[in-house]
């Protein structure tokens, strides 16, 4: 199974790999998370590689190629592209709406993501609020502009320390330009 790949060491992951034929592995990884898939992506075998990323649509593939040319020690390489993102100028009951056509969130779901139209972090808006404000309340009005994004370059030392000194579960990470790439 893909998820054990990605949790094991690498030892055990290559010993893993190795007993396992092109087709189980193929089979195994394809529906990973794309930040899972990377962590595991070299480790596979290029016949493997080039049959997962054939199956990943266009979108997926930019996504993954945009996580993989981040250090993995870095806030990019660590990153998970899968972000919810939602314009200041709507109302609450328009994004419930919009969480319901998407039918999945991702896993440790707590905060949405305000971005302008050209993708510019705003701020955030925590899963509480959404929940029990009035639904016409605007997104504007409620959320969080001092919740302060990751840079996408910074150590994961010191991500680990961010998250563990602001008790985060999840964290906006932005590039120089201060686009959201990533949570």
């Amino acid at each position: 199974d893909g998820d054990v790949l990605v949790e094991v060491n690498d030892e055990v992951r290559a010993s893993l790999i190795r007993g396992t034929t092109p087709e189980d592995l193929v089979a195994d990884v394809v529906d990973l998370d794309l930040d899972d898939l990377a962590d595991i992506l070299d480790d596979l075998p290029d016949t493997v590689i080039s049959e997962v990323l054939r199956s990943l649509d266009r979108l997926d593939r930019e996504r993954l190629a945009h996580v993989l040319s981040y250090p993995e020690d870095s806030a990019g390489g660590l990153m998970d592209p899968d972000v919810l993102t939602i314009r200041p100028d709507v109302n609450l009951d328009v994004v419930l709406r919009y969480l319901r056509v998407r039918g999945e969130l991702p896993d440790l779901f707590d905060l949405l993501f305000v971005v302008d139209r050209q993708g510019h972090y705003l701020g955030a808006l925590k899963l509480p609020d959404l929940l029990t404000r009035d639904p016409e309340s605007q997104v504007a009005d409620l959320m969080q502009t001092a919740f302060k994004p990751i840079p996408v370059d910074m150590h994961d030392s010191q991500v680990a320390m961010e998250f563990e000194r602001r008790d985060l579960v999840s964290a906006p990470v932005t590039d120089s330009g201060n686009v959201l790439v990533g949570r």
